[in-house]
Protein backbone atom coordinates (compact mmCIF):
# COMPACT_ATOMS: atom_id res chain seq x y z
CA UNK A 1 0.00 0.00 0.00
CA UNK A 2 1.42 3.38 -0.97
CA UNK A 3 1.83 6.03 1.69
CA UNK A 4 -1.04 8.51 1.81
CA UNK A 5 -0.45 11.75 3.67
CA UNK A 6 -2.94 14.35 4.87
CA UNK A 7 -2.86 17.38 2.53
CA UNK A 8 -1.23 20.37 4.20
CA UNK A 9 -4.41 22.43 3.93
CA UNK A 10 -6.67 19.70 5.33
CA UNK A 11 -8.12 21.01 8.65
CA UNK A 12 -7.76 18.93 11.80
CA UNK A 13 -9.57 19.70 15.04
CA UNK A 14 -7.91 17.56 17.70
CA UNK A 15 -10.67 16.22 19.96
CA UNK A 16 -8.44 15.02 22.81
CA UNK A 17 -5.10 16.37 24.01
CA UNK A 18 -3.39 17.64 27.16
CA UNK A 19 -1.20 20.50 28.36
CA UNK A 20 0.67 20.49 31.66
CA UNK A 21 3.54 21.87 33.70
CA UNK A 22 4.24 19.45 36.56
CA UNK A 23 7.00 21.70 37.90
CA UNK A 24 4.47 24.49 38.49
CA UNK A 25 1.27 22.54 39.15
CA UNK A 26 0.58 19.31 41.01
CA UNK A 27 -0.41 16.24 39.01
CA UNK A 28 0.13 13.20 41.26
CA UNK A 29 0.94 10.80 38.40
CA UNK A 30 3.37 13.25 36.82
CA UNK A 31 4.99 14.40 40.05
CA UNK A 32 5.03 11.62 42.65
CA UNK A 33 7.53 8.79 42.91
CA UNK A 34 7.56 6.05 41.92
CA UNK A 35 5.64 6.36 38.64
CA UNK A 36 2.35 4.46 38.61
CA UNK A 37 1.73 1.39 36.40
CA UNK A 38 0.74 2.69 32.97
CA UNK A 39 -0.75 1.03 29.89
CA UNK A 40 2.09 2.23 27.65
CA UNK A 41 4.78 1.25 30.15
CA UNK A 42 7.46 3.72 31.21
CA UNK A 43 6.01 7.20 30.86
CA UNK A 44 8.84 9.20 32.38
CA UNK A 45 9.61 10.90 29.03
CA UNK A 46 6.33 12.86 29.25
CA UNK A 47 6.75 13.96 32.87
CA UNK A 48 7.78 17.43 31.78
CA UNK A 49 6.31 20.75 30.77
CA UNK A 50 4.11 20.53 27.67
CA UNK A 51 2.43 23.71 26.44
CA UNK A 52 0.82 24.84 23.15
CA UNK A 53 4.11 25.76 21.45
CA UNK A 54 5.43 22.24 22.17
CA UNK A 55 2.21 20.71 20.87
CA UNK A 56 2.13 22.75 17.66
CA UNK A 57 5.79 21.96 16.98
CA UNK A 58 5.05 18.24 17.29
CA UNK A 59 1.90 18.53 15.18
CA UNK A 60 3.67 20.09 12.19
CA UNK A 61 3.03 19.67 9.28
CA UNK A 62 -0.55 18.64 10.19
CA UNK A 63 -2.92 21.62 9.90
CA UNK A 64 -4.31 21.64 13.45
CA UNK A 65 -6.84 24.46 13.66
CA UNK A 66 -8.05 23.85 17.22
CA UNK A 67 -8.15 21.38 20.08
CA UNK A 68 -10.00 20.05 23.10
CA UNK A 69 -8.10 20.10 26.39
CA UNK A 70 -8.97 17.05 28.48
CA UNK A 71 -8.36 17.03 32.22
CA UNK A 72 -4.96 15.71 33.20
CA UNK A 73 -5.54 14.09 36.60
CA UNK A 74 -4.53 17.37 38.21
CA UNK A 75 -4.62 17.56 42.01
CA UNK A 76 -8.12 16.22 42.86
CA UNK A 77 -8.27 18.66 45.77
CA UNK A 78 -8.31 21.58 43.29
CA UNK A 79 -10.17 20.63 40.10
CA UNK A 80 -11.25 24.20 39.40
CA UNK A 81 -7.60 25.27 39.49
CA UNK A 82 -6.99 23.18 36.39
CA UNK A 83 -9.92 24.77 34.59
CA UNK A 84 -8.58 28.25 35.33
CA UNK A 85 -5.17 27.14 34.08
CA UNK A 86 -6.62 25.83 30.80
CA UNK A 87 -8.40 29.14 30.25
CA UNK A 88 -5.18 31.08 30.86
CA UNK A 89 -3.49 28.93 28.23
CA UNK A 90 -6.33 29.66 25.80
CA UNK A 91 -5.99 33.39 26.42
CA UNK A 92 -2.23 33.31 25.93
CA UNK A 93 -1.86 30.93 23.01
CA UNK A 94 -5.21 30.46 21.25
CA UNK A 95 -5.23 26.78 22.31
CA UNK A 96 -7.23 24.97 23.63
CA UNK A 97 -10.64 25.90 22.19
CA UNK A 98 -12.81 23.70 24.42
CA UNK A 99 -12.23 22.06 27.79
CA UNK A 100 -13.17 18.75 29.39
CA UNK A 101 -12.90 19.57 33.08
CA UNK A 102 -12.39 17.34 36.11
CA UNK A 103 -15.18 16.54 38.57
CA UNK A 104 -15.36 13.53 40.87
CA UNK A 105 -19.01 12.57 40.50
CA UNK A 106 -19.25 10.59 43.73
CA UNK A 107 -17.84 13.30 45.99
CA UNK A 108 -20.07 15.04 48.51
CA UNK A 109 -19.41 18.39 46.82
CA UNK A 110 -20.12 17.12 43.29
CA UNK A 111 -23.24 19.22 42.65
CA UNK A 112 -21.57 22.51 43.56
CA UNK A 113 -18.36 21.63 41.75
CA UNK A 114 -20.19 20.67 38.54
CA UNK A 115 -22.12 23.95 38.64
CA UNK A 116 -18.88 25.89 39.10
CA UNK A 117 -17.13 24.07 36.25
CA UNK A 118 -20.12 24.68 33.99
CA UNK A 119 -19.71 28.41 34.52
CA UNK A 120 -16.40 28.57 32.62
CA UNK A 121 -16.80 29.67 29.00
CA UNK A 122 -14.77 26.85 27.42
CA UNK A 123 -16.06 23.93 29.49
CA UNK A 124 -18.20 21.59 27.42
CA UNK A 125 -17.80 18.25 29.21
CA UNK A 126 -16.58 16.66 32.42
CA UNK A 127 -14.47 13.58 33.02
CA UNK A 128 -14.15 11.35 36.06
CA UNK A 129 -12.89 7.86 35.34
CA UNK A 130 -15.35 5.52 37.09
CA UNK A 131 -14.05 2.56 39.04
CA UNK A 132 -13.15 -0.29 36.70
CA UNK A 133 -11.74 -3.79 36.93
CA UNK A 134 -8.15 -4.35 35.84
CA UNK A 135 -9.15 -7.16 33.48
CA UNK A 136 -12.24 -8.57 31.82
CA UNK A 137 -12.31 -11.66 34.05
CA UNK A 138 -12.45 -9.46 37.16
CA UNK A 139 -15.24 -7.17 35.94
CA UNK A 140 -18.34 -6.96 38.10
CA UNK A 141 -21.28 -4.62 38.27
CA UNK A 142 -22.26 -2.46 41.22
CA UNK A 143 -18.86 -1.54 42.66
CA UNK A 144 -18.48 1.70 44.64
CA UNK A 145 -17.43 4.56 42.40
CA UNK A 146 -18.60 2.73 39.28
CA UNK A 147 -21.35 3.61 36.83
CA UNK A 148 -23.95 1.61 38.78
CA UNK A 149 -23.15 3.32 42.09
CA UNK A 150 -26.20 5.43 43.11
CA UNK A 151 -23.97 8.19 44.48
CA UNK A 152 -21.93 8.31 41.25
CA UNK A 153 -25.16 8.45 39.25
CA UNK A 154 -26.43 11.31 41.40
CA UNK A 155 -23.41 13.28 40.27
CA UNK A 156 -23.91 12.23 36.66
CA UNK A 157 -27.50 13.48 36.79
CA UNK A 158 -26.18 16.98 37.47
CA UNK A 159 -24.58 17.17 34.01
CA UNK A 160 -27.85 17.49 32.13
CA UNK A 161 -28.97 20.31 34.39
CA UNK A 162 -26.02 22.35 33.18
CA UNK A 163 -25.98 21.29 29.54
CA UNK A 164 -22.72 19.39 29.94
CA UNK A 165 -21.51 16.21 28.23
CA UNK A 166 -19.51 13.42 29.86
CA UNK A 167 -16.18 12.09 28.62
CA UNK A 168 -16.06 8.43 29.61
CA UNK A 169 -12.79 6.53 29.89
CA UNK A 170 -13.14 2.87 30.81
CA UNK A 171 -11.90 -0.38 29.25
CA UNK A 172 -14.31 -2.19 26.95
CA UNK A 173 -15.37 -4.73 29.59
CA UNK A 174 -17.16 -1.91 31.44
CA UNK A 175 -19.23 -0.86 28.41
CA UNK A 176 -22.28 -2.87 29.45
CA UNK A 177 -22.64 -0.50 32.40
CA UNK A 178 -22.01 2.44 30.06
CA UNK A 179 -24.81 1.26 27.79
CA UNK A 180 -27.21 1.19 30.73
CA UNK A 181 -26.03 4.66 31.77
CA UNK A 182 -26.66 5.98 28.24
CA UNK A 183 -30.15 4.45 28.26
CA UNK A 184 -31.01 5.97 31.63
CA UNK A 185 -29.75 9.46 30.68
CA UNK A 186 -30.66 9.80 26.99
CA UNK A 187 -30.40 13.60 27.00
CA UNK A 188 -26.74 13.58 28.09
CA UNK A 189 -24.10 13.03 25.42
CA UNK A 190 -21.46 10.48 26.41
CA UNK A 191 -18.11 10.71 24.61
CA UNK A 192 -16.28 7.41 24.82
CA UNK A 193 -12.55 8.06 25.11
CA UNK A 194 -9.88 6.05 23.29
CA UNK A 195 -12.32 3.75 21.47
CA UNK A 196 -12.96 1.72 24.61
CA UNK A 197 -9.28 0.84 25.10
CA UNK A 198 -8.96 -2.29 22.93
CA UNK A 199 -5.54 -3.32 24.23
CA UNK A 200 -6.10 -7.07 23.78
CA UNK A 201 -5.63 -7.64 20.04
CA UNK A 202 -6.14 -11.40 20.15
CA UNK A 203 -9.06 -12.61 18.01
CA UNK A 204 -11.02 -13.33 21.18
CA UNK A 205 -10.19 -9.95 22.70
CA UNK A 206 -11.17 -8.03 19.58
CA UNK A 207 -14.41 -9.95 19.23
CA UNK A 208 -15.35 -9.15 22.83
CA UNK A 209 -14.46 -5.47 22.28
CA UNK A 210 -16.59 -5.32 19.11
CA UNK A 211 -19.51 -6.95 20.91
CA UNK A 212 -19.43 -4.46 23.78
CA UNK A 213 -18.96 -1.52 21.41
CA UNK A 214 -21.97 -2.66 19.37
CA UNK A 215 -24.15 -2.73 22.47
CA UNK A 216 -23.07 0.79 23.38
CA UNK A 217 -23.61 2.02 19.81
CA UNK A 218 -27.33 1.25 20.05
CA UNK A 219 -27.69 4.44 22.08
CA UNK A 220 -27.67 7.57 19.89
CA UNK A 221 -26.37 9.79 22.69
CA UNK A 222 -22.95 8.07 22.57
CA UNK A 223 -20.07 9.17 20.32
CA UNK A 224 -16.50 7.87 20.13
CA UNK A 225 -13.04 9.36 20.08
CA UNK A 226 -10.62 7.18 18.13
CA UNK A 227 -7.38 7.89 19.95
CA UNK A 228 -5.07 6.31 22.48
CA UNK A 229 -5.07 2.97 20.64
CA UNK A 230 -1.32 2.37 20.67
CA UNK A 231 0.15 -0.84 22.04
CA UNK A 232 2.69 -1.17 24.83
CA UNK A 233 6.20 -1.77 23.54
CA UNK A 234 5.27 -1.33 19.88
CA UNK A 235 5.59 1.70 17.60
CA UNK A 236 2.25 2.96 16.28
CA UNK A 237 1.44 1.24 12.98
CA UNK A 238 -1.43 1.00 10.54
CA UNK A 239 -1.07 -2.78 10.57
CA UNK A 240 -1.80 -2.86 14.31
CA UNK A 241 -4.40 -0.12 14.45
CA UNK A 242 -6.09 0.06 11.07
CA UNK A 243 -8.56 -2.76 11.84
CA UNK A 244 -9.53 -1.14 15.17
CA UNK A 245 -10.09 2.22 13.47
CA UNK A 246 -12.25 0.73 10.74
CA UNK A 247 -14.20 -1.47 13.16
CA UNK A 248 -15.01 1.49 15.43
CA UNK A 249 -16.25 3.48 12.45
CA UNK A 250 -18.22 0.53 11.13
CA UNK A 251 -19.93 0.03 14.50
CA UNK A 252 -20.74 3.68 15.29
CA UNK A 253 -20.77 5.20 11.81
CA UNK A 254 -18.47 7.99 10.70
CA UNK A 255 -21.05 10.54 11.84
CA UNK A 256 -20.39 9.58 15.49
CA UNK A 257 -16.59 9.21 15.51
CA UNK A 258 -13.71 11.66 15.88
CA UNK A 259 -9.96 11.31 15.51
CA UNK A 260 -7.77 12.68 18.30
CA UNK A 261 -4.09 12.69 19.22
CA UNK A 262 -4.04 12.07 22.99
CA UNK A 263 -0.77 14.01 22.96
CA UNK A 264 1.62 14.15 24.64
CA UNK A 265 0.66 10.72 26.03
CA UNK A 266 0.64 8.99 22.65
CA UNK A 267 4.03 10.46 21.80
CA UNK A 268 5.21 7.41 23.75
CA UNK A 269 4.14 5.21 20.82
CA UNK A 270 4.43 7.45 17.76
CA UNK A 271 4.91 10.88 16.27
CA UNK A 272 1.93 13.18 15.75
CA UNK A 273 2.19 13.18 11.95
CA UNK A 274 2.68 9.41 11.86
CA UNK A 275 -0.48 8.81 13.87
CA UNK A 276 -2.62 11.26 11.93
CA UNK A 277 -1.35 10.08 8.59
CA UNK A 278 -2.17 6.56 9.81
CA UNK A 279 -5.72 7.67 10.56
CA UNK A 280 -5.93 9.18 7.07
CA UNK A 281 -4.68 6.02 5.40
CA UNK A 282 -7.08 3.88 7.42
CA UNK A 283 -10.10 5.74 6.00
CA UNK A 284 -8.84 6.18 2.45
CA UNK A 285 -11.95 4.40 1.16
CA UNK A 286 -14.39 6.90 2.64
CA UNK A 287 -15.75 9.98 0.90
CA UNK A 288 -14.11 13.38 1.24
CA UNK A 289 -17.02 14.53 3.40
CA UNK A 290 -16.74 11.57 5.75
CA UNK A 291 -12.99 12.07 6.18
CA UNK A 292 -13.45 15.76 6.93
CA UNK A 293 -16.13 14.87 9.48
CA UNK A 294 -13.81 12.43 11.26
CA UNK A 295 -10.90 14.85 11.43
CA UNK A 296 -12.74 18.13 11.94
CA UNK A 297 -16.48 18.61 11.55
CA UNK A 298 -17.73 16.07 14.10
CA UNK A 299 -15.51 17.46 16.87
CA UNK A 300 -16.62 20.99 16.03
CA UNK A 301 -20.27 19.97 16.20
CA UNK A 302 -19.88 18.04 19.44
CA UNK A 303 -17.56 20.34 21.42
CA UNK A 304 -18.74 23.69 19.98
CA UNK A 305 -15.31 25.32 20.32
CA UNK A 306 -14.78 28.98 21.03
CA UNK A 307 -12.41 30.65 18.56
CA UNK A 308 -9.34 32.17 20.16
CA UNK A 309 -7.16 34.89 18.67
CA UNK A 310 -3.57 33.75 18.39
CA UNK A 311 -1.17 36.06 20.31
CA UNK A 312 1.86 37.77 18.91
CA UNK A 313 4.95 35.57 18.60
CA UNK A 314 6.63 37.47 21.41
CA UNK A 315 4.21 35.89 23.90
CA UNK A 316 4.55 32.33 22.68
CA UNK A 317 7.26 31.43 25.16
CA UNK A 318 5.62 33.02 28.16
CA UNK A 319 5.32 30.99 31.33
CA UNK A 320 1.81 30.09 32.47
CA UNK A 321 1.18 29.26 36.08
Amino acid sequence: MEDLHIPRDFPVFDAHQHFWDPQANYHPWLSDEPPIPFRYGDYRPIRKRYLPPDYLAEAAPINVVGSVYVETEWDPADPVGETRYAHRLADAYGFPNAVVAQAWLDRADAAGLIAEQAGFPLVRSLRHKPAAAASADRARRGRAGGMDDPRWREGFAQLGRHGLMFDLQVPWWELDAAADLAADFPATTIVLNHAGLPADRSPEGLEAWRRHMARLARHPNVVVKISGIGLKGRPWSLVDNGPVIRDAISIFGWQRCMFASNFPVDSLVGGFAKIFNGFYQAVRGLSDGARRALFHDNAIGIYRPAPQAMPQKSTMGGAIR
